[in-house]
């Protein structure tokens, strides 16, 4: 007896839902057409001044860097010795980024500062340069001009490796 109780009410519901669905969607497609226009935009409450010398600030690339060539046009110039250096300069876009070491476990050489979001991973085979602060890739296979003829990357291991 429930059962059919339960099964007659999800019946007239059903059928109610059938029937006022269309008007329903009329209704609002209808409303939908007149909408009213988005409100601005809230203005900013502190404007900041221009400062014309700062924005217009572009570092010099560092004397004696090496440029990398990556893909789609994009470069990097980079100073220091990753064999040995601890901390070495990236010229990236407009500006000098000075990256030190990070310890790996897989041979890779890695140049991290959480600063700037600056990450420089070098494996024997190209370099990556990725940005912390929107977790993207900016550059990838990056290579030297003696890495475009064959030669592995200036790395410490590929040091180590020729040592023993």
């Amino acid at each position: 007896m429930k059962k059919l109780l339960i099964a007659t009410v999800i019946g007239a519901l059903s059928s109610t839902l059938l029937v006022t669905a269309p008007s329903a969607f009329a209704q609002s497609s209808s409303t939908a057409t007149h909408a009213k226009p988005k409100a601005p935009q809230p203005k900013r409450l502190i404007k900041r001044k221009p400062n014309p010398e700062k924005e217009a600030k572009v570092d010099p690339v560092p004397e004696g860097a090496e440029k990398w060539s990556c893909n789609e046009g994009l470069s990097f110039d980079m100073k220091g010795d990753m064999k040995r250096d601890q901390i070495v300069t990236v010229h990236w876009g407009s500006k000098n980024y000075n990256l030190p070491r990070e310890a790996t476990t897989t041979g890779a050489d890695r140049f991290h500062d959480a600063a700037s979001g600056m990450d420089l991973v070098v494996i024997p085979t190209k370099a990556m340069l990725f940005s912390d602060k929107d977790s993207s890739r900016l550059a990838d296979e990056c290579k030297t001009a003696a890495m475009s003829q064959g030669a592995p990357a200036p790395t410490q291991s590929n040091a180590i490796n020729k040592a023993q």
